[in-house]
């Protein structure tokens, strides 16, 4: 089985977000970058169902950013991850359906060469924009089946049982493979790159292409920080002394 999946390099979480003079980028001077939670978890998903197969099988990590995304390349690569593909933008944000273009004919041109998918992850959404669109928009120009939002997944002759969670409990759903899964957070505990896995990963070649930008429909105008959240804090006191305090506290908010 051969298995893609498709990551993206995000802010690390926590991180204090500016944006550029003109509100157009998000100012990344100051910031670390990961692969978003929900792909890392993709990644690990990946790397288990085909250890846990008999045949085996293959597995590929494929991306659209800057240069510097590499980066988030090798850290797959260096979890176990074989084969890398950079496709390489000038940094700027691509909306859903410009991502999902240039990713399906990167897919479509793996095909022509040899490399078929039968299973593409994706994460069910990206960290930083929560777009919860790229995943089904590849399906779709593929026509192929899709689940999104899954918190289980098991592959059996060659069809795939996802199962997420529901109101009261959880969907189960059979899919045959090929077919797009979009990995929820919290399907498993991505493991941690080894030394000997990051030495090898330095090594390997990424396979790149710099995809041709298509405008998607949307425009983006510009954009805006959220209002940051006051916080009040109160100090009680230090010490024995402050015990009385903490008591008359909880009375007042009714939980003595």
């Amino acid at each position: 089985m051969n298995v893609l999946v498709c990551i993206k390099r995000v802010p690390a979480t926590g991180g204090k977000i500016t944006l550029t003079a003109d509100a157009q980028e998000i100012d990344t001077h100051f910031l670390g970058f990961t692969i978003s939670p929900h792909e890392e978890c993709a990644v690990e998903e990946a790397l288990r169902l085909v250890e846990a197969l008999p045949g085996g099988g293959s597995t590929a990590v494929l991306t659209l950013g800057p240069a510097a995304a590499e980066e988030q390349l090798r850290d797959a690569l260096a979890m176990g991850i074989e084969h890398a593909i950079l496709l390489e933008t000038d940094g700027r944000e691509w909306d859903p359906t410009a991502t999902a273009n240039a990713m399906v004919e990167v897919i479509r041109a793996q095909r022509a060469a040899g490399r078929d998918f039968d299973l593409l992850l994706f994460g069910n959404e990206a960290a930083d924009t929560g777009g919860y669109q790229v995943g089904i928009r590849v399906a779709h120009a593929l026509d192929l089946p899709c689940v999104t939002g899954v918190k289980e997944l098991e592959i059996r002759n060659g069809v795939a049982m996802a199962k997420r969670e529901a109101a009261g409990g959880r969907e189960i759903f059979e899919v045959t493979l090929p077919a797009v899964i979009t990995i929820k957070e919290g399907i498993n505990l991505p493991r941690y790159p080894s030394m000997p896995g990051r030495l090898k990963a330095k090594k390997k070649v990424i396979e790149q292409t710099k995809p041709q930008w298509n405008n998607g429909g949307l425009e983006k105008v510009r954009l805006k920080l959220p209002k940051e959240q006051e916080h009040q804090v109160e100090i009680l006191g230090k010490g024995p002394e402050a015990a009385p305090k903490v008591v008359e506290l909880l009375q007042r908010l009714g939980l003595v």
